[in-house]
């Protein structure tokens, strides 16, 4: 009598899929560009003036 096979827990192997093409690059303007829209410079800049306060304050408590 034969002992038995052991039992393996591992999932059998899925097929591999053929490489995707890579996404295109746009026009490559870049981050530079995205931040220098005047919606984002101005949330950029109250967001920085609100920092500024915030460490003046802080550094003018006693």
């Amino acid at each position: 009598m034969r002992p038995p096979t052991p039992v393996s827990s591992a999932p059998p192997p899925r097929p591999v899929s053929p490489p995707t093409a890579p996404p295109p690059l746009g026009d490559g303007k870049g981050c530079l560009y995205v931040l220098s829209i005047p919606s984002c410079f101005g949330f950029l800049a109250v967001v920085g003036l609100l920092l500024l306060l915030a460490a003046v304050h802080d550094l003018t408590q006693i």
